[in-house]
């Protein structure tokens, strides 16, 4: 790691040339054999591993940042949960009850997708009866 291109402040932001789209560092870092994105380097020296499934949460909203107070290791759903930036722009979505058919999303009738994303159950439910009895029709 280059400390050298972390300009220190109450955010650690990192001016490397792998810095790309929204001002995540991705990739470019080598360190012992594996490529790392800024954060999660700094993260992994100066705190420890990441757990296998979690991503790193910027806490204060500088994708730049590499200070690990400012860091948090959460699953995808809770990251894209809680922000309101991103390539998901997930804010005005979660202020909607309701999905485009009118079912709530809400109790038993919501689930997430992997990604994080919120899925109507209802929808979800109906799209596989209408692709089962469509892929049934194909057999036959």
């Amino acid at each position: 790691m280059n400390w050298d291109r972390l300009e220190i402040g109450d955010c650690w932001t990192y001016t490397g040339k792998s810095r790309r789209g929204r001002g995540y560092n991705y990739g470019g870092i080598k360190h012992e054999g594996k490529t790392y994105a800024a954060h999660r380097l700094v993260w992994t020296l100066l705190v420890g591993p990441i757990p296998d499934g979690l991503v790193m949460d910027h806490l204060c909203k500088n994708t730049p940042c590499c200070n690990p107070d400012h860091l948090e290791p959460v699953t995808q759903a809770e990251n894209i949960r809680r922000g309101a930036t991103g390539k998901h722009q997930t804010r005005p979505n979660l202020d909607k009850t309701h999905c485009p058919h009118g079912h709530p999303y809400s109790g038993d009738n919501r689930r997430f997708n992997p990604s994080g994303s919120r899925r109507c159950r209802t929808c979800s439910n109906a799209e596989a009866r209408a692709r089962y009895h469509r892929d049934k029709e194909k057999t036959q």
